[in-house]
């Protein structure tokens, strides 16, 4: 390997933050860290020393040094350049070059590494790359969090309504001289009406801010755990106090995308020694009156080996896509060999593939606005009649080797028109009062169940039951690409694995 550690040291040898790119012990990184300082020739100008197994590559940093650990057949000029990157990335993390500022944000600095170095090689990034890939945005959490303030919005706003109505139903009783009702919660009939305003409005206030319950002791010290979405509790207890009252609350699940909820209750898989991890994710938009606009389709092949004596292997692969798909392997898999023979293994045979991590190893993308490539074509015909709209919405399968599991098709319902008349349908439906959206469920679509129909009727105009999103997964990829054996580099003997195939949504929609 070309790279072995990446440290930070102080001018005493003692390792502050150091990354390991290969297996190595503690032991070992530290004794290499510790005889650094005393291999140093305070009267030369080199920025390099070398024993008789590694060579240093440093760079001095008011008190401490940038160490790089390489072995001695490297590059030394792109090692330098590699040791400049590293130390650009130090001050983007730290506001001052000292050992307590490097420990304090010492995981912040291995992230980085990690963008930098992969596999012991170096990766063509930059510092604005780096940077973009740290933060890790994701835009599906911002999307939960959104459709949940809006449901707690809502929520709110039918509390008011409810304790409106429930005073002015107080005050007709007590004009008309009878008994005023009891709602449980707000006090009993003989609560004048000035108190019972009271009491109402002091209900909504609190229900406004919910009180958290006391959390559970737990042993003493400090957490620094990544909380992500720490609101979500405060909106939970919200939700409960509105299901307490008799409030009918749609499932925290709608929230979020389908193929995220599918995979957290996947089935556990029996995973071998060599584990791979087949994943395809589609972006498509059709036109309502037909017409692909754009379907981009990227899949990986992510291989994990939980044994260390497997890890030098080679993958055949079957590749029976007859899509025009654009195949890309790793830099370090022998891009010779994967187009000669259909195989996968390392440049060097004699190096492994890294134990116990996921590494991608076979990507291959397809971009196309070619009509008969749509793996599942959905037609909505909504037609204008006397009472609004008649609206009728069929599937049908392209793809008769694809079998897809827990397919939702969500049609949006215009506001305030109440609930769609269903006629006829083929599966079942959900029909979401707060968002205003008709779900059509099916749980499987194959050869045997190509296609179904749903038929409905509600106020509208037929723009507004646009744009239709589809979602589903599915245990066989698109692609058609597959590994069908898997060998020892030495003597070509088989080896046990399995495999993990999924295909998903990533954008489904008819505009």
């Amino acid at each position: 390997m070309v790279l072995l550690a990446a440290a930070v040291c102080t001018k005493a040898g003692k390792a502050i933050v150091s990354r390991q790119f290969v297996e190595m012990t503690r032991t070992r990184i530290e004794g290499l860290l510790a005889a650094f300082p005393k291999l140093m020739n305070t009267g030369k100008q080199h920025t390099f020393v070398e024993t008789e197994s590694v060579r240093y590559v440093y760079q001095p940093m008011e008190k401490l040094y940038m160490v790089l650990i390489t072995t001695k057949n490297s590059n030394i000029l792109e090692d330098l350049e590699t040791l400049r990157l590293f130390s650009r990335v130090i001050p983007e993390y730290c506001r001052a070059l000292e050992e307590n500022e490097i420990s304090e944000h010492c995981f912040d600095l291995i992230f980085a590494f990690d963008e930098i170095v992969a596999l012991g090689y170096r990766e063509n990034v930059n510092l604005a790359q780096i940077r973009t890939f740290t933060e890790m945005d994701s835009h599906e959490e911002k999307v939960f969090r959104a459709v949940r303030e809006t449901q707690e919005r809502e929520a709110k706003a039918e509390m008011r309504r409810k304790a409106k109505e429930l005073q002015q139903a107080r005050r007709d009783a007590e004009r008309q001289g009878k008994k005023a009702p009891g709602f449980g919660g707000f006090g009993s009939s003989a609560v004048s009406g000035g108190s019972t305003a009271a009491m109402i409005t002091e209900t909504i206030i609190e229900t406004d801010k919910p009180k958290v319950a006391p959390a559970p002791a737990r042993p003493s010290g400090p957490s620094k755990a990544l909380k992500l979405g720490a609101k979500g509790k405060e909106v939970d207890n919200f939700v409960d106090k509105l299901k307490s009252e008799g409030e009918t609350i749609m499932s925290s699940n709608m929230g979020k995308r389908t193929s995220e909820a599918t995979k957290v209750h996947a089935p556990p898989i029996n995973m071998e020694s060599v584990h791979m991890k087949i994943e395809e994710k589609i972006t498509l938009t059709c036109g309502r009156d037909g017409g692909l606009q754009n379907m981009e389709l990227h899949g990986m092949i992510m291989l994990r080996i939980s044994d260390d004596k497997f890890g030098r292997i080679r993958l055949h692969v079957e590749n029976e896509d007859k899509k025009g798909v654009q195949l890309q392997t790793h830099p370090n898999v022998d891009k010779k060999l994967f187009t000669a023979e259909s195989l996968i293994g390392l440049k060097n045979p004699e190096k492994s593939f890294p134990v116990n991590s996921d590494v991608g190893v076979l990507k291959w993308r397809l971009q196309t606005t070619e009509e008969s490539f749509i793996p599942l074509t959905i037609n909505c015909w909504p037609s204008e009649s006397g009472n609004g709209c008649d609206v009728n919405i069929e599937y049908e399968l392209q793809e008769d080797n694809l079998e897809l599991n827990d397919v939702i098709i969500t049609i949006p319902l215009p506001s305030g028109v109440g609930a769609p008349v269903i006629g006829e349908i083929d599966g079942e439906y959900r029909h979401d009062s707060r968002r205003n959206t008709l779900e059509w469920c099916l749980p499987v679509i194959d050869a045997k169940n190509k296609s179904g129909s749903l038929e409905f009727s509600i106020a509208g105009q037929p723009n507004d039951f646009f744009p239709v999103q589809v979602s589903f997964i599915s245990k066989r990829n698109y692609c058609n690409i597959q590994v069908t054996k898997v060998t020892q580099v030495d003597g070509n003997s088989p080896v046990r694995f399995s495999t993990e195939t999924t295909f998903l949504v990533d954008k489904y929609e008819i505009l």
